[in-house]
Parts: C-alpha cells; structure tokens; sequence
C-alpha cells in the first residue's frame, strides 16, 4: 500500500520508525522539540519519544555537534539536525577532524555512526550567506557518506538506510524548497542502499546527471526535448559519496552523450569529479565534449532576478543539450 506524502512527512517516518525500533536513536538540534522544528519535519516527535531523545539545543553548532559525535563514538547512533547546511561551516571541526577520522586514527576501533542532516543549497531570497550548496565540499572528505535525495520516496529509504545501517558519518542534504514536495511513498518498510544512483527516465540521444533539486530542472529539459524528438536519460545520482560510476558508464556507452545539471560552484565539483571518470573509463564512447551546468562562480545574492541568472534552469539546459547534439537551435 502507498500514500502521498510530503517530503518533510516522508523525513519525520524515517526518523520515528528507527527510533522505535532501536533505542539508541535520537534526535538533535536547534528547535527540533518545542517548535517542531524550524521546518517541521520533527513535528509530533516530542510528544512520541520525550525530551530525552528529541533534545532543543542552544545555537551553537560546534557544541552539539560535539555532543553527537562523542554520543556515536559511544555506543549511541544519533541524528544532528542542522538548520540549515550554511551553519554546519561551525562544526566542521568535528565532522572533519573527528567525526571522519576517528576510525583510521582508532585502528578500527571507534567507529562513528551519526547522521547529520538540514536544508542545503538555495532556498529562495536567503541571501549569500543562507545559499551554499555543500555536496562537493563535504565529499572531498574522505570516511563520511554524503546523501542529496530529489523526492521523498528516496529521502524515506535513504535516511532510514543511513541511520539503521551506515557506521561513517553521513551528510544528509536537504532542500527547504522541497519539504512540501509529495509523490505517493509505501506503508511498507524499505531501504535503499547508499552509493546507487537511479535512473528517473530512460532515453537513447543524452544522458542528463543532476541530483537534489536540480533533478527539476533535469527532467524538465528532457521533457522539453522530447517534444522535439530529442530522447534523454536522466540519472538521479542520490548519493554523492559514493558516486556510482557505473551506472553512469553504462549509460554514456548507451547515449554517447553527457550534460551534468548541478547548484554547485563550478571549481571542485559533483560534476568535475563525474567527468573525470567518464573520460578515464569511456572516452572512445563520447561523440561529444561533456558540458555542464553550475550555479555562476559567484555567490548567491538576494534579487531575484540575479538568483534565476545564477542557478540552472530548465532553457539553459535544453540549450546545452542541443550543443552536445550538435543542433543549431
């Protein structure tokens, strides 16, 4: 059996199941318990678990962080809720250079199972300092898992994957412009497996990448192109560390052909590191130049029409798309 859920629904289920199910789960952050949450995806869950294990925090994300990795090492397997991405920099120390590292420096001792998740990326007119899209930054570190679902039948599995199963950290980005976003998602229990992109439609001309947010704009150039007869499949990569690779060679060998949609800056990307693969282990099957789009190599101001000029869109993508294919219009 299914229902439609929103995504901040299908988020609150992950939690709630895993926390029922093992005791040793809980929930951390700024306004998580009295308010609900700052986006009520932990509404209801004070009122289920108690204060001991749906805990409001003081602002100060250096200091929870601190007090979940230091639980996870211990024995417990914690959820850290970050408002927003753009105020983990703040903890950074601890997921860096504990969190990530402890199990190497530990000899295999200590490991470090936390989940850490919040809105990432743009949210509308936040400013530039409520906009950065982490994905590339945190996995450029190597011992953590980081996971950047587009819908919330992904978000469920994924999420209830990462705090049932995964014993390195995991960096669970969000996107507050999604938490309303609903799609039918089962009553029945699920997981899906970190490190296994999917591919969202099938198609033979291009392979479009994109992956969060931007899996809108994906699917709305290939839906876009179809009516041009221009067939593209899209892949959801879902996690970023790991990237599955070959679901991504196996596909370019099919389409021949490679556009990467992404709201990162454009230097050390999702996208740079995707396009060395694919001309390290398929370059004699691209007919084409892999192309991409970023968000501008800028940061993200609060206009609006200066945020549309940054971001990808739908047009721009076709556009690429018609380069790679080598059509004029």
């Amino acid at each position: 059996m299914a229902r439609v859920i929103a995504f901040r629904e299908a988020l609150r289920e992950a939690m709630s199941e895993e926390m029922r199910r093992d005791e040793r789960v809980f929930l951390m952050g700024e306004e998580v318990a009295e308010y609900n949450g700052a986006y009520k995806v932990s509404q209801g869950m004070l009122a289920e678990f108690g204060p001991k294990r749906v805990i409001d925090t003081p602002i100060s994300e250096l200091g929870f962080a601190a007090v979940g990795v230091g639980a996870a090492q211990n024995g417990l397997r914690p959820i850290v809720e970050f408002m927003t991405w753009n105020f983990a920099v703040l903890a950074l120390d601890q997921i860096l250079n504990t969190a990530s590292k402890m199990l190497a420096m530990s000899g295999g001792q200590i490991s470090c199972p936390i989940v850490f998740r919040g809105g990432n990326g743009s949210a509308g007119q936040l400013g530039a300092q409520h906009s950065t899209a982490f994905e590339a930054l945190y996995a450029n570190i190597p011992g953590i898992k980081v996971v950047s679902p587009s819908n919330p039948y992904d978000a469920k599995g994924l999420l209830k994957q990462a705090i049932r199963y995964e014993e390195d950290p995991v960096m669970f980005m969000e996107s507050e412009l999604m938490y309303g976003d609903k799609m039918e998602v089962p009553e029945e229990e699920y997981y899906i497996e970190l490190g296994k992109a999917d591919i969202k439609r099938e198609g033979t001309d291009v392979t479009i990448i994109s992956y969060n947010k931007m899996m809108k704009v994906a699917l709305g150039a290939a839906a876009e192109l179809e009516k041009e007869g221009i067939s593209a499949e899209v892949i959801d990569l879902r996690t970023i560390r790991p990237l599955d690779i070959p679901t991504i060679i196996n596909s370019i060998k099919k389409t021949n052909r490679l556009v990467i949609v992404e709201e990162q800056w454009p230097f050390g990307s999702v996208s740079s590191e995707i396009s060395y693969n694919v001309q390290k282990d398929a370059f004699d099957y691209l007919d084409a130049p892999i192309r991409r789009i970023t968000a501008a190599d800028a940061p993200l101001h609060y206009a609006p029409n200066l945020v549309a000029a940054a971001l990808p869109s739908v047009e721009r993508t076709v556009k690429l798309v018609k380069e790679v294919m080598y059509l004029k219009k």
